[in-house]
């Protein structure tokens, strides 16, 4: 794979915790849906992506932390919802960005594929980027405010 450029998007923001609506971030999760992106896989799995697969080089690819499953993305994508890790900048209801932490710790982005239907791709995080280590404090954060 082709590594990237090293330049992240310095834009994002996450809603601060004070300005999060869990009650409703948590209702937002029912509806919320994950579609995925033929670039961030090397094996389709169950995603139904069209192409199958299609790698692009410098992606981060879902395969390299064994997201193989469209359940499991979605799992990942609800988790975050609920817990708060949203973009500060939203298309209509849904947030722009969703951000998650795998039980193994690795940061996860998503990003919102079409806001009539609030469904996303994502993909991990590059260690490099410094966005990372807010993803993580956030996640440690917020996760006591979520409901299962």
């Amino acid at each position: 794979m082709k590594p990237r450029n090293n330049k992240f998007n310095p834009k994002r923001r996450m809603l601060e915790i004070n300005e999060c609506d869990f009650k409703q971030l948590s209702d937002l999760s029912l509806k919320a849906k994950y579609g995925g992106n033929a670039e961030h896989k090397k094996n389709p799995g169950d995603f139904k992506l069209i192409p199958p697969s299609c790698p692009r080089a410098g992606k981060s690819l879902c395969d390299s932390v064994k997201v193989f499953t469209r359940k499991e993305a979605l799992e990942l994508l609800q988790k975050g919802l609920k817990n708060g890790l949203v973009s500060d900048r939203f298309e209509g209801q849904w947030p722009k960005n969703i951000w998650s932490v795998m039980d193994d710790g690795t940061p996860l982005e998503a990003q919102i594929d079409s806001s009539e239907t609030g469904s996303y791709h994502g993909y991990p995080m590059q260690r490099e980027d410094p966005f990372c280590a807010k993803v993580i404090a956030a996640w440690s954060e917020r996760s006591k405010y979520a409901k299962s």
